[in-house]
């Protein structure tokens, strides 16, 4: 029996994880008390010392994020590796379904993420201002962001600690290749479902030129939905180059190059900057026109990236999977 807690990755990933959640409980702790007392217009003793802990707040919660957007990843590296002591598992899909806890673990995460992002340009925004304007709205977004970075720490004690390495998962042929196209969104054909994607892409680039940021968000929002399922059923079995391989996973390993972490971060990067631009717009009342043109940028480059393996195979064999 091999305990998943012993393992290297594994060990790596909750020390880590650990180290920026007693960093963020301090930044928690301290932006309590600023957010309550909080005064740019006083010149008192009091609000000097909030400005200077606000800047080791703003520092930590800063370096905390950087280092949560790389641990995405490296979870789904260190999934995949636990792919070689989980019986059954061929990839990072069989341990992620292990347990009750692993995909809910995966959307919180990808749901901070977001949040993070928002935060980050809050900052930004906040920074460049000359009187913080924007500095208790932040704040109060990194005391929700904590909250909810405790509650993926306790999952993620939870998911690790119930992996079992006796008990057979299910690979991802199983998971994914049995589904065929009946586990489509309504009840789409491939034919249908590959029109709705270039479509709500074409909607999402007009809408972004247009700056109509509320079309821009729900369109995107339903891209990153009906993406999903045209790169795991379509367009991921020309990077496996394999018609039975279906797998949102396998395209993270270095047999395909990694092209997968680069595929899923420009989905979620051309999405979050749609709504990110929406978001902000009603929070602060200002347009935020620089995040929908990065938002065509990573969603084209998504779009591009994910017909070039159709292409490609096309040019090479003649025929179509």
């Amino acid at each position: 029996m091999h305990n998943i807690l012993f393992s290297n990755n594994v060990i790596v990933f909750l020390f880590i994880e650990t180290i920026i959640l007693c960093l963020q409980f301090i930044a928690f702790l301290l932006s309590i008390k600023i957010i309550r007392f909080w005064d740019f217009k006083s010149h008192s003793a009091t609000q000097y010392k909030l400005e200077k802990q606000a800047y080791l707040v703003i520092l930590i919660i800063f370096f905390s994020i950087i280092v949560k957007i790389f641990m995405l990843p490296y979870f789904a590296f260190s999934l995949d590796k636990l792919s070689t002591i989980v019986p059954g598992a061929m990839c990072a899909a069989g341990v992620i379904t292990a347990n009750d806890y692993g995909q809910y673990l995966l959307v919180l995460k990808i749901a901070i993420l977001f949040f993070m992002g928002i935060w980050l340009i809050l900052n930004s925004l906040d920074i460049k201002a000359k009187d913080y304007p924007y500095f208790k709205i932040k704040t109060s977004l990194f005391i929700g962001i904590f909250i909810a970075i405790f509650v993926e720490y306790c999952l993620d004690i939870l998911y690790y600690t119930n992996i079992s390495t006796d008990s057979l998962v299910s690979c991802c042929s199983t998971i994914y290749g049995a589904v065929q196209g009946t586990g489509l969104p309504f009840n789409l054909d491939i034919t249908k479902l590959l029109v709705l994607f270039y479509l709500l892409y074409m909607l999402i680039i007009v809408a972004n030129i247009q700056k109509l940021e509320f079309l821009s968000a729900f369109a995107s929002g339903f891209f990153i939905y009906i993406a999903y399922f045209c790169v795991v059923y379509f367009f991921g079995t020309y990077i496996y180059e394999l018609p039975t391989h279906k797998c949102p996973f396998c395209m993270l390993q270095s047999d395909y190059y990694y092209v997968g972490y680069f595929i899923w971060a420009n989905l979620f990067l051309g999405v979050f900057f749609a709504i990110a631009s929406f978001v902000l717009k009603l929070i602060l009342k200002k347009k935020q026109d620089k995040l929908l043109l990065y938002s065509t940028i990573f969603t084209t480059i998504f779009v591009i990236i994910c017909s070039f393996y159709v292409g490609r195979y096309y040019f090479i064999n003649g025929v179509f999977l």
